[in-house]
């Protein structure tokens, strides 16, 4: 097995250790000097600098990538990288900036017959596999909320590029949208409101729904990027309430009880790494992509995301 791990900032870091600690040789793609020294302090392992593109000129293309570079690049980076034969790609999320750059990787992954999968790895969370069983035992959810709030004060002064910024629900919110309908199913049935604006999220900043899932759950969403709040899902079943904020931990309120009780679950890998990286790392090597969403998945929820951002 031979793996490129592209890019050298701080989630290609949290990957490096996954990887180290499985003890799989791999190689680093970086672009600058200075994120390429920061890793290479950081992880102890050395940086190839130059890009994709300089790579792909001199050296052996390889079976499999992880892409974790800046969002603005994940497009221009998978494209680069299955145009010159990778056949398998664990690509950050959501895989592009808009609607555009998700189908030209779908369509180029198509062509070549390629293996695209994006990294919701919350979907991986050990909370979430608790979850699951909890739900198969009260056999399954009847209906569910969750609130996907941004801390404007906090987005509003990052260095990101200004497309990274107006596509703040693809860029970051679909972390929660994507895992409420991976344990849910998506909607068939919808109704999207969305006002207000900020100043880097022109589009909307108040947003609310609901609507029917495939699996015949009720649902509805929250969120008020100009006021207080955080990420949360509740998923209701006939027995109790699991709720999932954060999302990394697991509480329920059985019928009955007015007291939110936290289930102990076995979160030692993630503690250890970056929650839900570990396990989706192991997963994507041993191609065992049932949890995922592919290349195909996350096009077909593109106009989704755009009804429910206002895009």
């Amino acid at each position: 097995m031979s793996i490129w791990l592209v890019g050298s900032g701080y989630m290609a870091q949290e990957y490096a250790r996954v990887l180290l600690d499985i003890s799989l040789q791999f190689q680093v793609i970086g672009r600058g000097e200075v994120s390429a020294k920061s890793f290479e302090s950081a992880i102890n392992t050395p940086v190839i600098q130059g890009g994709v593109n300089n790579a792909k000129l001199s050296m052996p293309i390889p079976d499999k990538a992880i892409v974790a570079v800046g969002i603005e690049e994940l497009a221009n980076t998978a494209l680069t990288l299955i145009e010159a034969g990778v056949k398998r790609i664990l690509l950050e999320k959501p895989g592009g900036i808009n609607k555009e750059e998700i189908s030209a990787i779908h369509s180029e992954a198509v062509k070549n017959n390629a293996t695209i999968l994006l990294a919701y790895n919350r979907r991986f969370y050990a909370s979430i596999k608790e979850a699951k069983k909890i739900m198969k035992q009260d056999g399954g959810v009847t209906s569910c909320s969750f609130e996907f709030t941004e801390w404007s004060h906090s987005i509003a002064p990052l260095n990101k590029g200004p497309d990274v910024k107006k596509s703040w629900f693809l860029s970051n919110s679909s972390h929660v949208v994507d895992l409420v309908f991976h344990l849910c199913g998506l909607p068939k049935q919808i109704n999207a409101i969305n006002a207000g604006s900020l100043d880097w999220h022109p589009s909307s900043s108040r947003f609310c729904g609901s609507g029917l899932t495939s699996k015949d759950i009720l649902f509805s969403y929250h969120a008020d990027w100009s006021s207080a709040g955080r990420w949360g899902i509740e998923l209701m079943t006939q027995n109790r309430k699991i709720v999932l904020r954060p999302l990394e931990e697991l509480n329920v309120i059985n019928i009955g009880s007015l007291t939110e009780e936290k289930i102990e679950i076995d979160n030692l890998i993630d503690t250890n790494f970056k929650p839900g990286l570990y396990n989706m790392v192991k997963l994507f090597l041993e191609k065992n992509d049932s949890l995922f969403c592919t290349i195909e998945d996350q096009l077909s929820h593109m106009d989704l995301y755009n009804k429910i951002a206002g895009y």
